[in-house]
């Protein structure tokens, strides 16, 4: 095969269509042959990232201040790329086929090679293949016409619904439903309006006498941890096949020879390497290269894949003790917690994503203990990148059909579009061992519970298509069909899905969000608002300070919390209101920027943190999976704003992502602080109240731990320790173990003193410190502090290191710094006698360190 990449910048052209928006094509084409390009600065590419690094029509970044609305415009008009490039004459004189593939075009273009229409493509997750062997010449001009995917969404919802009609949705301009286009480029709750238009993906020529047209080799490992290899192979003649498999090495463990179709290989357990999820065991990849032979033997074409033998599962079984069914994914007859994040795309422009970026996101996923990312709806099927990483690290990967929040259409044309869309997503991505679960929509049911649609959980062979919810043909029959036909994943129709309604807790997964939304339940109350897997929960809180001033633009006017700048940098509704009931019910804040950065920052860790710490004590071992995983919402942004992520726009860590990762250690300890009331008469209103705490450890280790659990009381204002007991205990393995019930403590001289209960986790022999966790009197706004001179917090800033102690306990210390460096913990509880290192890598000589705690002086 002859391969050549389109993909140089500075052999691309664009410029903005000369005619009105959803001209005929053919029109803008004539009409376009003169007038002023601009070469690109990318390939692949979208036009708002060509616009911006151009400099073209005086339009300042989208990111900075309110400019986002000056760009509104940009999604309504039509926009045209084009290339030329050279085919020889040898090429040209033999008797191949030639095909332009388009990995990815965004979203409604049509194509032209040399004035003949080759392509209209609709459908910006769907790869097309032309054959053009006819059109082509010694120099060829390629023009590609991109309609505004807006405006056409307008008249197709017109078409299908009529004038003024709407589907029901949540989030962005409802003809969104219509396109098949990356949802969150109309807008979410997160993120802003960016109608995108450009070819998002690469594009070449091939030309060739035959190729592979799927590989797919198939690890399936049975319960007994054997296992089998089947090469599914379709190629477009019938050829010869050699098939060379390396083992993690680079060894070359089998050769076979085959034509289309497949080959069964056994292998004993024991004879290969078990790929394990991050925290489990390694990650070993094996390496599958097909060589399509032609009669004299010589390679035509070559494909390569990577795979892993893993047996992953979603079990659903009936549990010991409560109602409802598990919901819990088991790798290798392993139940595993999953303790992770949702994923929305990397960046407003799809085009700005790197293997760097997606390394380094991943990377710190599993730095902060984390072993799932969920693939959300509303965004793209990611890049290969995502998931060559995820392999690499072994992060399980729950993918989303990109379906979110509404109800979609399901005509013929549209139902087509999309079997073709997940056919090709399926086959691209299905070889990868971190493959763990399809959903068919994100919210979907929801929206259909909620806005009163028409919609029978119990009807399951209806013609959905009469109904205002149609698109249940597509996630409860086009979609299974196809992955049961391409892939051993698990498909789950939507996320929330199972039971009586989608917010059913004993069944599937829920998403939980009476926290913030809804009810706006106390985040203290996370225990009696869990289910078997709840895949969505948040709160929100600002991004670093450093953050803030980057997208104020140097607007110091706007440098307040309620500032209209920081409103359009926060799409969620009525965050202010949510926002500050969460804060005011728990802690007393200032409303500098500093205070409620810091604030906000405070309060989503605690949230969080308190989520995990729950959620996992639900998961008490075999046939008591009663939470069997938290996914938090969200990790990343698109771009830079106020929002639920644990991590801003820049890769700058707030303080729940490492409230998080001390929550998903691979060993903790937990505690819950809470009150019994004694009524001495049961027709009297007089009681007496006292303050108990449970103490638990959780384990995702496979082994028995012995430890040194040690109690403490520390009475808040004088520092003292009123209290220690020291024993020790066994933790059982891969999963949680109550450990002991526990009075609080009264300090004598002051009965309504406020004491801070420290449970830790010792090695029996070294006396390591394996976990530790605090508890304390809550709200948090009815405590007296110590004075920051009594508090004697000591920080000493060394050369890859912090030190940190206190002779008094300390609530909430959040380190900030100056540049950007690698923390391996913050957000901090102290307790007296409990010194805490931290390393810090990239530390340089300017990085000032500064800090904020709860109760020190510059909050009232």
């Amino acid at each position: 095969m002859h391969t050549i990449n389109l993909d140089s910048p500075q052999d691309w052209e664009w410029r903005q269509s000369p005619l009105k928006a959803l001209s005929s094509p053919d029109d803008v084409l004539a009409s376009s042959v003169n007038g002023q390009w601009t070469t690109c600065t990318q390939m692949p590419s979208q036009i708002q990232v060509e616009i911006i690094n151009s400099g073209s029509y005086d339009l300042p970044h989208p990111f900075k201040g309110r400019n986002e609305e000056l760009w509104t415009w940009v999604g309504e008009v039509d926009w045209i790329y084009r290339t030329s490039f050279d085919v020889s004459a040898e090429l040209l004189a033999k008797k191949e086929l030639s095909e332009l593939v388009f990995e990815g075009l965004d979203t409604f273009a049509t194509v032209y090679l040399n004035d003949h229409k080759i392509l209209e493509s609709e459908n910006m997750f769907t790869p097309s293949r032309v054959e053009v062997t006819k059109y082509l010449k010694p120099k060829n001009t390629l023009v590609i016409i991109f309609a505004s995917a807006f405006i056409h969404g307008k008249i197709l919802e017109e078409q299908h619904l009529g004038r003024g009609k709407h589907s029901a949705l949540w989030n962005g301009d409802p003809s969104r439903l219509f396109v098949r286009k990356a949802g969150y480029n109309y807008g979410w709750d997160w993120g802003p309006v960016l109608m995108t238009a450009g070819p998002w993906k690469p594009i070449r020529l091939e030309t060739f006498s035959a190729r592979i047209i799927d590989f797919h080799p198939v690890a399936n490992v049975s319960e007994e941890l054997t296992a089998t290899l089947d090469f599914e192979i379709e190629t477009t003649h019938d050829l010869a096949v050699d098939i060379t498999t390396l083992d993690p090495k680079g060894k070359d463990v089998l050769r076979s020879v085959s034509g289309n179709g497949s080959r069964e290989l056994t292998f004993a357990a024991g004879e290969f390497e078990l790929w394990w999820s991050v925290g489990l065991g390694k990650q070993p990849l094996y390496t599958a290269e097909a060589n399509l032979l032609d009669k004299d033997g010589n390679v035509v074409h070559s494909v390569t894949k990577k795979f892993g033998f893993r047996r992953l599962r979603v079990v659903q079984d009936p549990l010991k003790g409560q109602e409802g069914t598990s919901f819990h994914f088991e790798v290798n007859n392993v139940p595993v917690f999953a303790g992770g994040s949702n994923w929305i795309p990397i960046d407003s422009f799809a085009t700005n994503a790197t293997r760097q970026r997606y390394y380094d996101w991943l990377q710190l996923l599993v730095r902060g203990n984390q072993n799932m990312i969920r693939v959300w709806a509303g965004g793209y099927y990611e890049h290969d990148d995502f998931y060559d990483i995820a392999d690499e690290l072994g992060i399980l990967v729950w993918q989303d059909f990109a379906f979110g929040c509404g109800a979609y259409p399901a005509h013929p044309s549209f139902i087509e579009s999309v079997r073709i869309e997940a056919e090709a997503n399926v086959r691209r991505i299905r070889s990868h061992p971190c493959l763990a679960i399809y959903a068919g929509n994100n919210e979907d049911y929801q929206v259909a519970e909620q806005m009163n649609l028409e919609y029978d959980p119990e009807d399951r062979g209806g013609d959905w298509s009469k109904t205002n919810f149609p698109a249940r043909e597509i996630y409860e029959r086009t979609l299974p069909q196809v992955v049961h036909a391409l892939s051993d994943v698990y498909y789950h129709p939507g996320s929330p899905w199972g039971g009586k309604d989608t917010t059913d807790p004993t069944v599937g997964d829920i998403h939980q969000w009476t926290v913030w939304h809804g009810a706006q339940r106390r985040y203290q109350d996370w225990d009696q608002l869990g289910g078997r897997f709840v895949s969505e929960f948040g709160m929100q809180g600002l991004p670093d300070i450093r953050t803030i001033d980057d997208f104020l633009d140097g607007d110091s006017a706007e440098r307040y919390p309620q500032s209209k700048t920081m409103a359009a940098h926060n799409k969620a509704d009525g965050y202010e209101r949510r926002q500050e009931l969460y804060l005011i019910e728990n802690i007393r804040h200032g409303f500098t920027m500093e205070d409620y950065v810091y604030a906000s920052q405070l309060i989503q860790a605690e949230t969080l943190s308190t989520a995990y710490r729950l959620w996992r004590r639900n998961f008490k071992g075999p046939g008591k999976e009663f939470t069997a995983g938290a996914l938090v919402w969200q990790l990343n942004d698109v771009y830079p704003c106020t929002s639920w992520a644990i991590v801003d726009y820049y890769m700058r860590p707030k303080p729940a992502y490492y409230a998080i990762k001390q929550s998903m250690a691979p060993l903790t300890v937990g505690v819950k602080r809470y009150t019994e009331k004694i009524y001495s008469d049961p027709h009297s209103a007089l009681f007496t109240e006292t303050a108990c705490v449970d103490v638990w450890a959780c384990s995702s280790t496979l082994a028995p731990k012995e430890a040194l659990l040690v109690l403490e009381a520390f009475e808040l204002l004088s520092g003292q320790r009123i209290y220690i007991k020291q024993e020790t205990v066994t933790i059982e393995p891969n999963r949680a173990t109550e450990l002991t019930k526990l009075e609080v403590p009264k300090f004598k001289a002051r009965s309504e003193a406020a004491v801070v209960v420290s449970a830790k986790l010792l090695d029996p022999d070294t006396k390591e410190v394996l976990s530790r966790f605090a508890v304390w009197p809550e709200p948090y706004k009815f405590l007296q502090f110590p004075s920051e001179k009594d508090v004697e917090l000591s920080i000493k800033v060394q050369d890859s290191s912090i030190v940190i102690s206190a002779a008094r306990p300390v609530k909430g210390l959040i380190l900030s710094v100056s540049t950007d460096v690698s923390l391996s913990d913050n957000s901090l509880d102290l307790i007296p006698g409990d010194e805490r290192t931290i390393s810090i890598e990239g530390l340089e000589k300017d990085t000032k360190v500064t800090w904020r705690y709860l109760g020190d002086s510059f909050v009232p």
